[in-house]
């Protein structure tokens, strides 16, 4: 794991009775350069993250069946090119409960249950973003997953 900063006072909201009012970003990265072309057509392979209080949590797959959700520095997934970093809302949820919420996720998503079509990385994060702020990511960023899950069987997705 990377060292996190710590959380500031400053997300608290004093007109809300010391309620936190947290931003909740989803950190978007191009997976190939094909992006560059395919974003303008709504399309593009995608890793996304959301940042919540100094921290970006993400899912990858492994063979293993432990937890296939990491936290990282915001905004550097190593190996990929930010695309960019969108607000999805804001949470109540103080830095205990992100992780308690985290905790109680990391049993629907293991590293041995990814799949690129219908349990990846993006599927992860409109999860958390749902969960969070009660907003869904946008729809372009897990499309081509979408499509390609139309148009496989299941049997040749279990493949993947």
């Amino acid at each position: 794991m990377f060292c996190i900063k710590n959380v500031k006072d400053d997300y608290l909201d004093n007109d809300k009775g010391g309620v936190y009012s947290v931003p909740v970003y989803l950190n978007v990265y191009d997976l190939t350069s094909f992006n560059g072309y395919a974003y303008w057509l709504g399309l593009g392979v995608y890793h996304s993250g959301v940042q919540v209080h100094g921290i970006e949590y993400a899912y990858g797959g492994h063979e293993d069946p432990t937890t296939g959700i990491f936290k990282s520095v915001p905004q550097q997934c190593v190996g990929f090119k930010l695309r960019k970093s969108i607000l999805i809302g804001k949470t109540n949820l103080d830095p205990a409960q992100v992780k308690s919420m985290m905790d109680k996720l990391a049993k629907d998503y293991k590293g041995d249950a990814y799949n690129l079509l219908t349990k990846n990385c993006n599927h992860f994060c409109n999860d958390v973003c749902l969960s969070l702020t009660g907003n869904p990511i946008p729809s372009w960023i897990n499309r081509l997953a979408r499509i390609g899950n139309e148009l496989f069987p299941s049997s040749f997705v279990n493949l993947l």
